[in-house]
């Protein structure tokens, strides 16, 4: 019978509505230009037309019925580039990587996901093998941790490169000094990466290994056994404590609660705080003892493992009965893994282990995220990689190709390589350290945590920033603002009123039932006569406080009574319900401030279960309510409702409440759509509130049509749905009501500075457009002065086709959009909609889901290529965060989720302003200086050993040796350059103050091909003077080179970190006569290198010449010719053509 349940009043009501609102828009829209085409859009299947006719991108082409047609988007050309420049530029990539993937989908190709047969306690009786209940978070294993690691290393150029010169040194011929200057470095770099992961890897060991281990209780024929959490299977009945992880998806089938029901924290699956009811199977709950679960033969039948937490569709099946009894089973009788049991203690039957759980399938590998400078600087140093080929090419044939020229190409390539310097990646990774441990120590942003250390330099590239609502820009604090009745409207100043209006029916009700002692018949009598007179505000105001507190998914839960159960006496109940500890839990906070507002006004919810409800009046009188049926809130219906009985009269009553758009299923109304309006205006959420009282027969006729479709198993949710419409037919309209979810401290300032900033901002959230509308004017993410164009619903390309062009004209406008429009736009104008939404000031998407949050987020950084930020502070919001190129998580309402995903943490969304300002500026600004001037110090010596070969008529003989090259990277310079990650051009407040600076950074002007060609030209001139100088100035005492030049070289390298720097601290101070003091103390100790070739020359340091006057003016000398220049040139830009955040300094 359930399969014959009718599907079509869902579709064809919906097909219906859609295509009347159609025909009203087109006609609505009036004549102009294209006009008489409408109606060819009114068909769906049209889309062979408008195949021919690309959408306009201009505003002449609009006025123009003729260029229509010739104008091609720009989408289909770009995909024709194809051909020979693709396959040379990202087409072998493509090739190999498809190759591979179907190779490793060979490997191991995916075990097809079934439905299942569970019999209850008989693990033994399933037909296929499931995935052992283990959790493994790590990377690696003992095999694959050196290759995946190194993998992982080599990959970038960079250390491929040194990889290949270091491991050249191993042959003879081509060996030109000691292994350590090569292999130091590279080891250093590689033990610290390797130490890292290691670590990183044993702690996430110890996490999977502490889950694993734990002990749960197993029930069997003999009694409760204990368990490992990694040795559950399919099938066993396992027994779970309060405040104990669930181990696996079970089924939950007993509680030693009694009404049969028990509270679950799922803040770990989804991120919401807020604790979920659950319901035990009916069936086995009745059972006298724990030890019948064996007497009895039953069977769960399950749906095939998948992603969503949200649903399950499945029947439990007991066999030794006549008849077998068949329960339905859906998401409130499920236990997903990794969630918490707050109250009682439970048993359920395991149906889903390890990587089949819902925990496990919804958990996503997160992308490694590579910063846009490391990128830059990895092309920069492939570009030095072609000028070190060039020079070596050059040597060898001014060489003139004698002997082995391929030997000697090879050698001059090793000589030259200190022009791609390794220690590049090691200056670079501890810098990103040091501005992370620098925004944690920020006093002015408390609690911000820096998770991802790879990317710091990101959050001072960021073009566009998109962010959630709630709970991101409002507090997730909901506050009860209003109350209309059509009739007449009450604000917060008027709830006393209210509150008079609910004790003075109450007690009108109460006199009526006490004068009423012969029964509940002639009362039932005057209820129902009571519609043909008019009705009081009195009992109009009662009627509508009811309704709210009856009709909702809230619990109140009382901390002080942990020992007692569910039930108690009613003397012992009425104490109970005057605690103080009351507090109320529900799934939504909207719904917890609608309860609190009705016990503000006299109406109070003191208890619940899964049965029935006790309501407190103002006079202490407890009135009883009978549960039963409950239709919980969907995204797809926007509505909840609920059916209860009043004990005392026998009244059936249908309660329901419900989103505006949801709610046309009331009587027909003047006044609900405009009140609507009005209130989405003021900021509020609306919920509207019907009821529809019921007979006993009809409502014995919905039950069992009800319970049929609940039965099936194929369309159930539709075969639902239809039941439940059947009964939402000509409701009676209560009331409308208002809440207001308050903004977070400081947003409104926070926005504006990010929008002087020049950062576009982009609202994406999963609530209704009248909300997210007000709430972006509100907020002033939207302008006072700027028009917000709110897109139509579009349904089919037709329709889209015209919306974008009728959008097209607008200029300068915000754009709304719903996120059923926008999946239609992407499918059939994805380009075309882009290119536009990125011409608005700002984007709000309303009704989103999390993946579409994902999806418009990587279309901005495939469109556009620019960096894209990502903030939010709740489970939906992550999928959002890890895809984004830097995702700041906010610890919430809604839990740490998000937080824990994101690359930035923090506490409020004002702290953004200060994070991308100031850490953002100075981390891109630091490290661009400290990458250049690290390159700067290996082009400088490359220079001079090309000088020096070229004097040598070419030979491939290495200037310094051993230790020398060792020390110049790390002891005599690593001090000083390393102290430009404390240099700042501007000070934080003059950052904060003029937010405009940041636009500059935008353009990665700090680091491109024209501050890097300008570095390269320093350092060949300075390489050129100090070698040529020494050469020249030298020629008594030329033994002595090496030591002449070297120096210059030093003291060269500190006066350009004073160069570099923009402002001072006592540390660059400390750092630069450090080093100083470093290398003149190892003179006396490195006497042996600073012979020219050492065994050819022959020449030792000479002690006594470094101390002569001579030696010490020729060096100033050469230092002052190869740095003055510069100082004047510097002094001179500074005065002709200052930058943007000097003008501001002075």
């Amino acid at each position: 019978m359930a399969d014959q349940i009718p599907l079509y009043p869902v579709r064809s009501a919906a097909a219906a509505a859609a295509n009347r609102k159609r025909a009203a828009y087109y006609s609505a829209a009036g004549p102009r230009p294209g006009a008489d085409r409408h109606s060819r859009y009114q068909l769906e299947d049209e889309s062979a037309h408008l195949d021919e006719m690309p959408l306009m991108m201009s505003e002449e082409g609009f006025e123009n019925e003729e260029s229509d047609y010739h104008t091609l988007p720009r989408a289909r050309i770009m995909q024709r580039k194809r051909g020979l420049e693709w396959f040379v530029c990202d087409g072998w990539k493509f090739l190999c990587t498809s190759c591979c993937g179907w190779l490793i989908n060979i490997c191991r190709r995916k075990k097809e996901l079934k439905a299942r047969t569970v019999w209850l306690g008989c693990p033994e009786k399933c037909e296929e093998k499931h995935p052992r209940n283990s959790i493994k978070n790590q990377k690696y294993n003992v095999f694959t941790f050196i290759p995946g690691v190194l993998y992982e290393q080599f990959k970038f150029f960079l250390n491929l490169y040194f990889l290949v010169i270091s491991c050249s040194q191993f042959v003879p011929a081509l060996k030109i000094g000691y292994l350590y200057t090569y292999w130091a470095p590279l080891g250093f770099v590689l033990a610290v990466t390797m130490t890292r992961e290691a670590i990183d890897e044993f702690r996430r060991f110890q996490r999977d290994k502490e889950v694993n281990s734990q002990l749960y209780s197993k029930l069997t024929v003999r009694g409760k056994v204990p368990v490992k959490s990694s040795d559950i299977q399919v099938g066993d009945l396992i027994i779970v404590e309060k405040n104990q992880r669930i181990p696996s998806d079970m089924v939950f089938l007993r509680t030693s609660e009694k009404a049969g029901s028990c509270f679950i924290r799922t803040d770990q699956l989804d991120g919401e705080t807020d604790w979920k009811l659950k319901v035990a199977v009916s069936c086995t709950q009745r059972l006298p003892a724990l030890g019948d679960l064996f007497s009895i033969s039953a069977y769960v039948y399950a749906q095939k493992p998948q992603m969503d937490i949200h649903s399950f569709e499945g029947t439990f099946t007991r066999e030794d009965t006549d008849p077998p009894i068949h329960e339905s089973l859906s998401i409130e009788n499920t236990l997903w893994a990794s969630t918490i049991v707050a109250s009682g203690t439970v048993i359920g039957v395991v149906i889903y282990t390890g990587k089949e759980t819902r925990s496990v399938m919804n958990t996503s590998d997160p992308k490694n995220k590579v910063g846009l400078l490391d990128l830059e600087l990895n092309r920069l140093t492939k570009a030095l990689f072609l000028a070190l080929v060039a020079l070596s090419i050059v040597m060898v044939t001014l060489q003139g190709y004698v002997g082995p020229w391929y030997r000697n190409l090879f050698r001059f390539l090793l000589l030259f390589s200190y022009i791609i310097p390794i220690s590049l990646r090691v200056n670079l990774d501890m810098g990103k350290a040091v501005y992370g441990w620098m925004m944690m120590k920020d006093e002015n942003i408390p609690g911000t945590v820096v998770r991802t250390s790879t990317i710091p330099e990101e959050l001072g590239r960021l073009v566009y920033l998109l962010t959630d609502k709630t709970g991101t820009l409002t507090k997730n604090e909901m506050i009860f603002k209003r109350l209309h009745l059509g009739t007449v409207s009450y604000g917060a100043d008027m709830m006393d009123e209210i509150q008079s209006h609910v004790r003075d029916s109450c007690s009108q009700m109460q006199s009526q039932a006490g004068g009423n002692n012969t029964g509940s018949t002639p009362l039932r009598k005057a209820q129902s006569s009571a519609p043909k007179v008019r009705k009081s505000v009195s009992s109009r105001i009662h009627e509508a406080v009811k309704a709210i507190v009856l009709c909702h998914n809230v619990t109140p839960v009382y901390e002080s009574r942990a020992g007692v159960t569910g039930e108690t006496e009613f003397a012992e109940a009425d104490q109970d319900f005057s605690d103080e500890n009351r507090t109320y839990q529900a799934s939504s906070p909207d719904e917890v401030a609608l309860v609190q507002w009705t016990e503000s006004v006299g109406l109070t919810l003191v208890s619940r279960d899964l049965t029935s409800m006790q309501l407190k009046t103002p006079s202490g009188q407890v009135l009883s309510f009978c549960i039963l049926q409950l239709f919980p809130f969907t995204s797809e219906s926007k509505r909840m409702g609920v059916i209860v009985r009043d004990e005392s009269t026998a009244e059936i009553t249908f309660y329901m409440k419900g989103a505006d758009v949801a709610m046309s299923i009331v009587q027909y109304n003047d006044w609900l759509e405009e009140e609507c309006g009005n209130m989405a205006r003021e900021g509020l959420r609306t919920l509207v509130v019907a009821k529809k009282a019921l007979t006993e027969e009809q409502y014995q006729d919905f039950e069992s049509r009800y319970t049929q479709a609940k039965l099936s198993m194929h369309d159930r949710s539709l075969k639902v749905a239809a039941v439940i419409e059947s009964l939402e037919r000509e409701m009676e309209l209560l009331c409308l009501t208002g809440v207001e979810d308050q903004l977070q401290t400081d947003v409104r300032p926070t926005l504006e500075m990010l929008r002087n900033a020049g950062i576009k901002i982009w609202m994406l959230t999963g609530d209704k457009l009248e909300t997210a509308t007000c709430i972006a004017k509100s907020s002033h993410l939207v302008s006072r002065t700027q028009d917000i164009h709110i897109f139509r619903q579009v349904t089919s390309r037709g329709e889209a086709h015209l919306e974008l062009n009728a959008f097209r004209r607008k200029h300068d406008c915000a754009l709304v959009i719903s996120g059923d429009s926008l999946e239609v736009c992407l499918k059939y104008y994805e380009h075309e909609f882009v290119e536009l939404a990125c011409q608005c000031p700002a984007v709000v998407c309303c009704r989103c889901s999390p993946t579409q949050k994902a999806r418009i987020v990587t279309l901005l950084q495939q469109h556009t290529g620019r960096r894209t930020c990502a903030v939010g502070d709740g489970g939906n919001d992550v999928s959002m965060i890890q895809a984004a190129d830097c995702g700041i998580g906010i610890e919430g309402k809604e839990g740490k989720q998000a937080s824990l995903a994101a690359d930035f943490s923090i506490t409020q969304f004002r702290h953004i302003g200060r994070l991308l300002m100031v850490h953002g500026r100075n981390s891109y600004k630091r490290s661009a200086a400290l990458g250049q001037f690290v390159m700067h110090r290996g082009l400088i010596i490359s220079t001079m050993q090309a000088v020096f070969s070229s004097v040598f008529y070419f030979a491939s003989v290495p200037l310094y040796q051993g230790f020398l090259m060792v020390g110049y990277a790390t002891i005599y310079t690593m001090f000083p350059v390393f102290s430009l990650v404390l240099d700042q051009d501007v000070k934080p407040e003059m950052a904060m103050l003029y937010p405009e600076l940041y636009k500059d950074l935008t353009k990665g002007r700090s680091l491109s091909f024209k501050t890097f060609l300008i570095w390269v030209l320093i350092s060949i001139y300075q390489g050129g003077i100090l070698m040529y100088g020494a050469l020249v100035l030298f020629e008594s005492e030329f033994v002595h080179v090496v030591a002449i030049s070297f120096t210059a070289l030093i003291l060269t390298e500190l006066l350009m970190v004073a160069l570099t720097v923009r402002t001072w601290h006592w540390l660059m101070v400390v750092a630069e006569f450090l080093s100083l003091g470093c290398y003149v103390s190892s003179l006396a100790f490195l006497n042996e290198y600073f012979g020219i070739g050492r065994v050819s020359f022959g020449a030792f340091l000479d002690v006594a010449f470094i101390t002569t006057v001579t030696f010490l003016w020729k060096v100033s000398a050469i230092t002052v010719v190869s740095c003055l220049p510069l100082y004047v040139l510097k002094y001179l830009r500074r005065k002709l053509s200052p930058p943007s955040y000097c003008k501001l300094a002075s």
